[in-house]
């Protein structure tokens, strides 16, 4: 059986390994994309179950003037409500519908910490000067998704005028680059305070995009149909293009300097170009550098060494309740995103120095201790908690109610578990603590309510999308990181020591959500029809 030969080949069917394809597509290379699994979309994807729709992974989708623009460049029509937020600790609500909730927060904080008050206003100033920043980052639709050689009108009354700004306002983004507890250690004292602000982010995020999470909350959106219609949307448009994708396919062998790749049945593809959009480090593991020059394998070397080394950020633990209750009594209480806190005093080192000593200690640990730090782990802890019928009604069975409800979580953690036979216990435990949590506090009607119950963690995401440590935003802050991870040289972002070889997705550039990953996955194929052209 001969080798199939194509223009281009992409690794990773989610989102940016679809955009990646979609765009080749488009441009009339013969392109293949690989998926290890039976559908698409990695990360932004939604399932049923009974009737009940769930997201697998983002709750909601964030414009940064990527995500619009790409699909009026591809001509996709996607129909979406605003996925409103609502942010809550103990008993006190806040609903962000424009810049002035900004103020109910503040009121919000003031009320919990009333000794606080001066520091509050401190990281309130900071959190409009980062909104000012925001807009103008997104003030323009991003320039990889414009037609630069005709749209003239947006070079010169967009673009030209915007780059300024752009470039100063990436110099205050540079300075704000250090961790977001260092920061918040600096102007707030109450360090219950500092948890509430910050310990629903990921470990060490950067002060910047952390305390940028207002204007994030402000652009969020939610296509009909769910999360998952994005990703939909680019595969139909791929194969309408005369894209060709297989899924159930794992590629286990990367021959560089043939341009070869192998799946799993030993099937082998040959390609001129190859965008990796999934896992980097399963890249460096089955790439063979065997025969190319001694400058490329030497950089090769080099860089595997910094992949194999870092590891991922925090994962997610996420419990998915089919519920006996109409959308409409949660939404009396929030929408259908919502950020809650059941108490005042936070994580402090539960989720910190406590659960690391735990790790490092684990053989002398006993189940009890787990237990005990499992339940200040679910008192203190901040939840995402998304319940998609109340943003698209058809989402649920007519008077029922699908609830998602998620925290972050360590995948080391629940590896150990698994090792010492515990990781069942475990599992139900925690749920039934998330579920005891959220129904002595915000939502009680909920207790009797319950349907039928899962959940996904840290070992299912990896399992999955195969993400080490699954992580859910690429890799941890709290290393060097080994890729590009400033603004101002994103461009570069898709690039590998090996020439024909290109990397897309949340592991290409950090801090990384959707829209970056669209981005990456748009620029590795700038890259390769731009080389196309010489």
């Amino acid at each position: 059986m001969g080798t199939n030969k194509y223009d281009s080949i992409v690794v990773g069917g989610g989102i940016a390994g679809l955009t990646s394809a979609v765009y080749l597509a488009r441009a009339g290379q013969n392109v293949l994309l690989v998926e290890k699994n039976k559908e698409c979309g990695g990360l932004v994807n939604t399932f049923y179950r009974d009737g009940f729709c769930f997201e697998a992974g983002v709750r909601a989708l964030e414009n940064a003037g990527i995500i619009f623009p790409m699909l009026e460049d591809l001509g996709i029509k996607m129909e979406v409500v605003k996925s409103k937020v609502s942010l809550g600790v103990a008993d006190e609500i806040i609903h962000v519908e424009n810049i002035d909730s900004l103020e109910e927060y503040k009121q919000l904080l003031v009320k919990l910490y009333p000794e606080s008050k001066t520091d509050i206003e401190k990281v309130l100033r900071v959190i409009r000067k980062i909104m000012k920043h925001m807009e103008v980052l997104y003030d323009i639709e991003n320039p990889a998704f414009k037609n630069l050689k005709r749209d003239k009108q947006y070079i010169f009354k967009k673009l030209l005028p915007w780059m300024p700004k752009f470039i100063f306002t990436v110099g205050k983004i540079n300075r704000m680059n250090m961790p977001v507890e260092e920061y918040l250690n600096g102007i707030v004292k109450d360090a219950s305070l500092r948890d509430i602000i910050s310990q629903h982010f990921f470990k060490h995020t950067p002060s910047f995009f952390a305390l940028s999470y207002f204007s994030l909350y402000l652009d969020y959106f939610y296509p009909k149909g769910g999360v998952g219609t994005l990703a939909k949307l680019l595969q139909e448009k791929t194969l309408e293009l005369g894209g060709e994708i297989k899924t159930e396919t794992v590629v286990v062998k990367v021959e560089a300097k043939n341009n070869v790749v192998t799946d799993h049945n030993n099937i082998e593809y040959k390609y001129d170009n190859l965008v990796w959009a999934a896992d980097l480090k399963t890249l460096y593991k089955s790439a063979s550098t065997e025969n190319l020059p001694s400058k490329i394998i030497s950089e090769f070397k080099k860089k595997k060494l910094d992949i194999l080394k870092s590891r991922g950020t925090d994962s997610v633990f996420s419990l998915y309740l089919q519920v006996d209750e109409p959308p409409g009594s949660f939404g009396k209480i929030a929408h259908g995103h919502f950020f809650y806190t059941p108490s005042k005093k936070g994580l402090g080192q539960t989720h910190r120095k406590e659960l690391d000593d735990l790790l490092n200690n684990w053989s002398k640990i006993e189940k009890k201790k787990i237990m005990e730090w499992l339940d200040k782990f679910t008192e203190f802890n901040t939840y995402e908690i998304s319940i998609p019928a109340l943003k698209d009604p058809t989402l649920a069975p007519k008077g029922k109610s699908g609830v998602i409800i998620s925290l972050l979580a360590e995948y080391d953690l629940f590896e150990k578990l698994v090792e010492v036979g515990w990781y069942k216990e475990f599992k139900i435990e925690l749920e039934t603590r998330m579920v005891e949590v959220i129904t002595n506090s915000i939502f009680p009607f909920l207790r009797e309510k319950i349907i039928k119950q899962f959940s996904f963690n840290p070992l299912s995401i990896k399992d999955r999308i195969g993400s080490s440590e699954g992580a859910i935003v690429g890799w941890s802050f709290e290393k060097p990181i080994p890729v590009v991870h400033k603004m101002q040289y994103s461009d570069k972002s898709t690039l590998t020591p090996i020439p024909n070889i290109y990397q897309a997705g949340q592991w290409a550039f950090s801090p990384a959500g959707v829209p970056m990953c669209i981005l990456t996955g748009k620029l590795a194929a700038d890259k390769i029809l731009k080389k196309k052209m010489y």
